[in-house]
């Protein structure tokens, strides 16, 4: 697949083909786009596009955004016990379109995505796609699993007030205090987030433009820092743990643009209060796109953006996966106007989905520098596009 989409279009698309055989909308509703799926342009008659800044309005802008066509909450955290042990873990769930919901009129309306009054209720014109993973340090292992529902009889979905997005029993939100819950063969966590910090928005006033093609844009804020506290079940033994972790948010309806093939994402947390965003998009040559961008975030919480032009990255070494494929394992990052030189170190090298497509997911550590005074912090990071489908 040389043209590689958004990040939800990369990971859903192969789940999406696989799917079609279910019937996911009413027969005649949607033709079968499977191979458009894949091959993804700039968005589809009916979704609206991220096209200019907007305003922003939180608690909804939490929940879902149903007159585009794709959008995603990204969860990922480093854990530890009081014991000392360290885990990471990513829970990820992601809502696709098929069709525009009849009657949308504007951005921001939020008719169900579901089946239509006197239609079959396991009718929907949306699926969920849903990833968790962990990451056990001490005993160096990553496991990680999958999960597809339709947006029918509660399987999955998402609403704004209470905030709460789910697939299953794996949920984000939930109530006036967010839960955190997944489970998969071996690991279940079970998380009460304690406290939220201010959402940030990247790019231009939340506006993140991937390219220079038409409808190549989203709109995309984070929560840098989440604090949560809670147990992580390995076996049949409960953990006590507690930590931090970073949501990233994002809806559109277009895509990366067509040279582009695949992202270096970095979001990490500093132990002086600052944390950093920053996504590499690399064209099909090989080089990072001008449309590279990121976001510092103060220790006062305000977000200042990045150009690609302000961040350097050197790759410091790599890791092979099964099949072959190199994937970048250690970085030096730098930001010159803010004195800032970081040495991002996965704690595992192994840290890859094999989904299908498979992409890199891991916890990581960092340590460094600014203004010359000692820092460390921790971390995650993703890189998709190393480990393209067999032909």
């Amino acid at each position: 697949m040389q043209q590689r989409t958004s990040k939800l279009l990369v990971l859903a698309a192969a789940a999406i083909v696989c799917a079609i055989g279910v019937t996911l909308v009413a027969p005649g509703a949607v033709p079968d786009r499977s191979l458009d799926l894949l091959r993804a342009g700039p968005g589809v008659a009916g979704f609206t596009l991220a096209r200019e800044p907007r305003e922003f309005e939180f608690p909804r802008d939490h929940g879902p955004h149903p007159a585009f066509r794709h959008e995603w909450w990204y969860l990922t955290g480093n854990l530890r016990s009081p014991g000392g042990e360290r885990f990471g873990f990513e829970l990820t769930i992601f809502r696709f379109a098929l069709a525009p919901p009849p009657g949308i009129r504007q951005a921001g309306a939020s008719p169900p995505g579901g089946p239509q009054a006197g239609a079959s209720p396991w009718r929907t014109r949306q699926i969920y796609l849903a990833h968790f993973a962990v990451t056990d340090v001490a005993r160096g292992t990553f496991r990680f699993a999958t999960r597809l529902e339709r947006d029918a009889l509660g399987l999955a979905g998402a609403q704004a007030e209470p905030f709460r997005v789910w697939l299953d029993d794996w949920q984000i939100g939930g109530g006036s205090t967010w839960t955190v819950r997944a489970r998969q063969k071996g690991y279940a966590l079970n998380l009460e987030v304690e406290r939220l910090a201010a959402p940030v928005l990247n790019g231009d006033q939340g506006l993140s433009v991937k390219s220079g093609d038409p409808g190549s844009a989203s709109y995309y804020y984070s929560i840098p820092r989440v604090s949560v506290r809670g147990e992580l079940v390995r076996g049949h033994t409960s953990v006590p743990v507690s930590g931090e972790a970073w949501l990233d948010r994002e809806w559109g309806s277009g895509s990366l643009g067509a040279r582009e093939e695949g992202w270096d994402w970095f979001a990490v947390q500093l132990d002086d209060g600052t944390a950093l965003m920053f996504y590499s998009l690399r064209n099909v040559d090989g080089r990072r796109d001008a449309h590279s961008a990121g976001t510092w975030v103060d220790s006062k919480g305000i977000g200042h953006s990045l150009s690609s032009a302000d961040v350097s990255i050197d790759v410091g070494g790599h890791w092979t996966n099964p099949r072959g494929d190199p994937y970048p394992s250690r970085w030096r990052l730098r930001i010159p106007s803010l004195a800032l030189d970081l040495d991002v170190k996965p704690v595992l090298a192994n840290q890859e989905l094999a989904t299908n497509p498979r992409y890199w997911e891991g916890a990581v550590d960092v340590s460094g520098s600014r203004s010359g005074k000692p820092l460390a912090g921790r971390g995650y990071v993703e890189l998709v596009g190393y480990s393209p489908a067999p032909r």
